[in-house]
């Protein structure tokens, strides 16, 4: 009897000992974040806070891209083709913005709904890894967007500069994470996606129609990122060759910087998109602000990337990646 009570006992220590490391972990992204504002606002005499619209405005095409990714790591994908996503449906918005501007938002929706859609069938129906097919149709779609941009940039309409206002930029970028937040809280959809990422074959036990959810999330993925790419085009006014460069790599650290389990789940939060794209950004602009050169900052910012992957990867279930 008293070898069952030193169990227990010993149990519910180690249950609250496991309970204050998971209050820290979420804590530490919040704590992370707060840090990094004080300390280049400090560095940089200052200069951190003035630049404070400067840095709102680069935060607005990644916080809506990455809400995307974050359905589709919730489950325990990943992609890589966002960037060339970010590129095709710039492209499509630039040509449509002459013709009509709603058709142009919803033209960049399509657009990138469509690619989703592309990889989604390679991934549920050709049973191909997600990091394969996203990797490869990454580079297929860049060579599309250096075809059609490598001359001369593909300029928009003027008109898209009428949009480019405060309001309309904060309003688009809240309406997408207030929905985010409503389906991934409150809907059946959001409790398959983390049981998806936990346990696909208990969840397809469970009555989960896995390989639907899969595809559509990946649809809604590219579509959001189409919405992005209206906010890149009414800041820019035209597409690149570059456009949507590197954009997978930042939404990727975003995520994992806000405290985001690579291998989904239910330690899942909503809450690590806009703590991780809030802390992407002011680091990216403190490393820029103090003078640092491109090979220091991915050298700072591979560190920083590396010890938040150690703390937060949950490696009894990184083997599930899909």
């Amino acid at each position: 009897m008293g070898s069952q009570d030193n169990a227990e006992a010993a149990k519910g220590v180690l249950l609250k000992k496991q309970s204050r490391v998971n209050m820290i972990r979420s804590a530490l992204p919040v704590i992370g974040l707060v840090a990094v504002c004080i300390i280049f606002n400090i560095l940089t005499d200052g200069n951190m806070w003035n630049s404070r619209k400067l840095i709102l405005n680069q935060v607005y095409v990644v916080l809506i891209s990455t809400v995307g990714v974050f359905f589709i790591m919730s489950m325990g994908g990943l992609d890589f083709s966002q960037g060339s996503i970010m590129g095709i449906a710039s492209i499509v918005v630039c040509l449509l913005s002459g013709v009509n501007m709603f058709l142009a938002v919803i033209g960049g929706i399509m657009a990138g709904a469509a690619i989703g859609a592309f990889n989604g069938y390679f991934y549920v129906n050709r049973k191909i890894k997600s990091f394969i097919v996203t990797i490869c149709t990454m580079f297929l779609f860049r060579g599309f967007i250096k075809y059609m941009a490598s001359n001369s940039p593909v300029a928009a309409s003027m008109k898209v500069y009428d949009y480019d206002t405060t309001p309309v930029k904060l309003g688009i970028t809240i309406l997408v994470l207030a929905t985010g937040f409503i389906v991934f809280r409150f809907t059946r959809f959001g409790i398959d996606l983390k049981a998806i990422g936990a346990g696909e074959k208990a969840a397809k036990f469970a009555g989960i129609r896995t390989d639907r959810v899969k595809f559509l999330i990946y649809v809604l993925a590219g579509a959001i990122t189409g919405l992005a790419a209206f906010v890149n085009i009414v800041k820019n006014g035209s597409a690149t060759a570059n456009a949507g460069n590197q954009l997978e790599t930042q939404m990727l650290i975003a995520l994992v910087l806000g405290g985001m389990p690579i291998s989904g789940g239910a330690k899942v939060r909503f809450e690590n998109v806009i703590v991780g794209s809030l802390l992407y950004i002011v680091l990216n602009n403190g490393l820029i602000m103090m003078g640092l050169t491109p090979q220091a900052m991915q050298l700072i910012q591979g560190i920083i990337f590396l010890i938040f992957v150690a703390i937060f990867a949950d490696r009894q279930s990184l083997s599930v990646i899909k």
